[in-house]
């Protein structure tokens, strides 16, 4: 995550077999003292913030069980396209802890602060469906259309301009965590940023009635 090429802009998560990512190891857990457990935590954090803070797009498609880490996983991604098969969970109460890698904060950002607690409070596993309706995931497909389907999608992306996407990214990522008005100043300087770069090719491309041939 710290040395992606420079060619590189867009990544996709993905699972394979029946999972998203299934969770921790709790062999691997158990027994662990609290420096231990506060550097674990730590750890998780520190690798799912560099996801959701990376300057490209990253995606999340997620095909089988998405519980526990797997489910913080892909919530520190822009968004989440799901299998039918999905299932979304934070079950970590059930084994006496809380979520650790960032779970108990995306998910109510995400998905509201009743929903965060019902999910962390009981543990429950949650479907595609009931994922989507409280926003957590914003488009279900069937199994076999997940990759063809992230991959169009990324593709629509990938035609935008290439300082474009970086910055939209930036001004909801950041604008989110910040006051209206600072988010409307980080908005203004990106937007006119944009004019330095993709804009002009952008809208002489429209005006010309043509596709954008950006560099």
């Amino acid at each position: 995550l710290d040395n992606i090429p420079a060619e590189v802009r867009l990544i996709i998560f993905t699972g394979s077999g029946k999972s998203f990512v299934a969770g921790a190891d709790i062999s691997e857990m158990a027994g662990k003292s609290k420096a231990e457990a506060q550097a674990l935590a730590e750890l998780g954090q520190s690798t799912f913030n560099k996801i959701e803070n990376l300057n490209l797009p990253v995606i999340a498609a997620v095909n089988g069980f998405a519980l526990g880490g797997g489910c913080e996983l892909a919530m520190a991604c822009d968004f989440r396209i799901a299998s039918t098969k999905a299932k979304f969970g934070q079950p970590e109460v059930n084994l006496g802890i809380i979520p650790g890698y960032g779970g108990s904060q995306r998910l109510s950002r995400l998905s509201g602060m009743g929903n965060a607690m019902y999910m962390i409070m009981t543990g429950a596993m949650i479907d595609a469906t009931e994922a989507k309706n409280i926003g957590l995931v914003q488009k279900v497909v069937e199994p076999e259309q997940l990759l063809r389907e992230t991959i169009k999608i990324a593709q629509t992306i990938l035609a935008k301009g290439p300082n474009t996407i970086p910055a939209a990214k930036r001004v909801v990522r950041d604008g989110f965590k910040a006051t209206l008005q600072e988010g409307l100043d980080m908005e203004a300087d990106e937007f006119s940023t944009l004019f330095e770069s993709d804009a002009k090719e952008g809208m002489t491309a429209f005006l010309e009635k043509r596709n954008p041939n950006w560099k």
